[in-house]
């Protein structure tokens, strides 16, 4: 067991005073078994109200309305989490290999039809083609396949930081041979569904050297789920499953779903002048958490 201390600060600049319609958060995380939250604070800059919700994913939302003008909006979360290893502890194939395709228990497929539904429709062949091309079935195996299809993407696609809103479709990725974190999420995800198997988007933070250093951004990453096994999670940014240094604080159907911050303002002269997000993890001491 540990304690992780995230610092998530969004800023946004603009040349004058503007009125901010409501905001929706998605940045408190998701807690389970392995995830508990210790303390966490909002702070958010101007006056305000926040207003908490849970949306049809169980995501806890923070929907702020403000109640001034102002030229710069700050909005901070500071949380501490304790985590610890998956209770039961999770290891590959426990408690059971899944051959693929994926037979699903008849109760679950309302459901699971969701989120087999894919987020471009239009792109459908143009997946499946590169499917066919890159990733060997494996019959007797799902998950195992799930991690190859997510190294193969890790190879075949960069890395690349972007500031623009929204993804790229998974051609958009295809073509380029380059995304973010997202971008590539997007991409496992309806590869996934082409393969028959439910997979949702996940947003959140990851603890590593970026973070560490308070050069991180939000991440992003795919969840598939598979029956015994439920949910498991891929980062195709990483090429590996993910791990307690992934911290989820939603997931979606769409990565629309789970936009860190999402909201609007309004003024008839005011220019936008960016945007800035940083996110600080620190690890906190045995000693400090005695203490407290």
């Amino acid at each position: 067991m540990f304690r992780l201390n995230v610092r998530h600060r969004t800023t946004y600049n603009y040349s004058a005073p503007v009125a901010f319609g409501r905001h929706r958060l998605v940045v408190r995380p998701r807690e389970g078994h392995d995830l508990r939250i210790v303390e966490m604070q909002l702070l958010i800059e101007p006056a305000h109200r926040v207003t908490w919700a849970r949306d049809v994913n169980g995501n806890s939302l923070a929907l702020v309305d403000f109640e001034a003008r102002a030229q710069r909006l700050e909005i901070i979360s500071d949380v501490t989490v304790e985590r610890q290893a998956p209770f039961p502890s999770k290891r590959f194939h426990e408690p059971a290999v899944i051959g693929w395709p994926v037979a699903y228990p008849e109760e679950e497929l309302p459901v699971v039809g969701a989120y087999r539904t894919l987020s471009f429709p239009d792109e459908a062949q143009h997946v499946q083609t590169w499917l066919d091309a890159e990733l060997p079935r494996q019959r007797g195996d799902a998950e195992a396949m799930l991690l190859d299809l997510c190294k193969r993407l890790h190879q075949s696609i960069a890395y690349r930081r972007r500031s623009e809103k929204g993804v790229q479709s998974p051609l958009q990725t295809l073509r380029s041979g380059s995304g973010s974190c997202r971008d590539m999420a997007t991409l496992m995800m309806d590869a996934a569904r082409r393969l028959g198997m439910a997979s949702r988007f996940a947003s959140g933070y990851l603890h590593g050297s970026a973070s560490l250093a308070g050069r991180a951004s939000t991440h992003a990453w795919t969840e598939v789920y598979l029956p015994s096994l439920g949910w498991r999670g891929f980062d195709p940014t990483l090429g590996k499953e993910t791990g307690l240094e992934h911290i989820a604080t939603g997931v979606s159907q769409h990565p629309r779903g789970v936009m860190p911050v999402s909201g609007s303002y309004s003024s008839e002269d005011a220019v936008f002048h960016g945007m800035e997000v940083e996110v600080l993890t620190r690890h906190i001491p045995t000693n400090e958490v005695a203490a407290h």
